[in-house]
């Protein structure tokens, strides 16, 4: 072992005897806000790594909140993202099944006011595919006691008659069809003339001669002559009209909504209702059908 020399052994002692004093002086002397000096270099001399130390934690927190915890954030959203869109969409079913309450409760209505004529409600299950023709699939059919010829309406107005039954469906062709037609009249100068379709929305009445009075606004009712609607049913009201050649044109916004079709009622039987009411008792009428049928049966 390499000794050390006496002078650098007294060097050392002396810088230990010097440091020892001045830590004794440093417990005893006192700074009047800061206490002891000891306190203040021990502070000074650890503030640095503390500083430092608590940076890097700080820096690592940042970096676990922005990137690392966002991945549970995202989770999160995602599963808010879903239980919204169920929301909604349960929304919507509870507004469509009050939509159809209010439409059933209509038809009730419609057929509490009219007893004594009997007729049966019906869902619509389909539309034709085509522009050609302008029909409807209903779900109820023969075994419910619909015929070819029956008139089909809602509580607005006419729709449209009856072309084929079959067991358990019925289709019916809709009043703006090319094909179709129904005995009408003007209901305030009661002018009869047949109204029919077109192939669009507006019907169109034939058979007015130019010299009579029609007015735009004017409503159209049934006439009870083609012996498939009652009287005074309301068809649509005067939507255009025009001189022509050696009649008026006249155009007709349908009553019923004929494009948005959900519920109608089917009139079981051929005559008007000012006839059935004087029909003899024993003319006997299509039962209604059974209850256990989905459909909103009308009674």
């Amino acid at each position: 072992m390499v000794g050390v020399p006496s002078r650098h052994k007294s060097l050392v002692l002396l810088a230990g005897v010097i440091l020892l004093q001045v830590l004794l002086l440093a417990v005893q002397i006192k700074r009047d806000s800061q206490g002891r000096l000891i306190r203040v270099w021990t502070v000074g001399a650890v503030s640095p790594f503390e500083r430092a130390g608590s940076y890097g934690f700080g820096w690592f927190r940042d970096v676990w909140r922005h990137y690392f915890a966002l991945r549970n954030t995202t989770i999160d959203n995602e599963q808010l993202r879903r239980e919204n869109e169920a929301l909604k969409l349960q929304i919507a079913q509870l507004q469509g099944k009050a939509a159809e309450a209010d439409r059933l409760a209509v038809l009730l209505n419609f057929r509490k006011n009219h007893g004594d004529v009997p007729m049966v409600g019906a869902r619509v299950i389909g539309t034709s595919a085509g522009s050609a023709s302008q029909t409807i699939q209903l779900d109820r059919g023969e075994r419910d006691g619909i015929r070819r010829d029956m008139g089909v309406i809602t509580p607005d107005g006419v729709v449209g008659k009856i072309v084929e039954a079959y067991p358990n469906t019925s289709q019916v062709l809709l009043l703006t069809d090319k094909e179709s037609a129904v005995g009408a009249m003007l209901a305030d100068s009661r002018i009869q003339s047949p109204v029919g379709g077109a192939g669009e929305p507006l019907l169109t009445m034939k058979y007015v001669p130019n010299d009579d009075t029609v007015n735009l606004g004017e409503r159209v009712i049934t006439s009870g002559l083609d012996r498939i609607f009652p009287r005074d049913l309301p068809v649509g009201t005067i939507a255009v009209i025009k001189p022509g050649n050696p009649f008026k044109e006249i155009r007709i916004k349908p009553a019923a909504n004929l494009e948005r079709l959900e519920e109608v009622l089917v009139l079981l039987t051929l005559h008007p209702l000012e006839m059935k009411k004087d029909a003899e008792p024993s003319s006997p009428q299509p039962a209604v059908p059974p209850a256990s049928n989905p459909s909103p049966v009308v009674r």
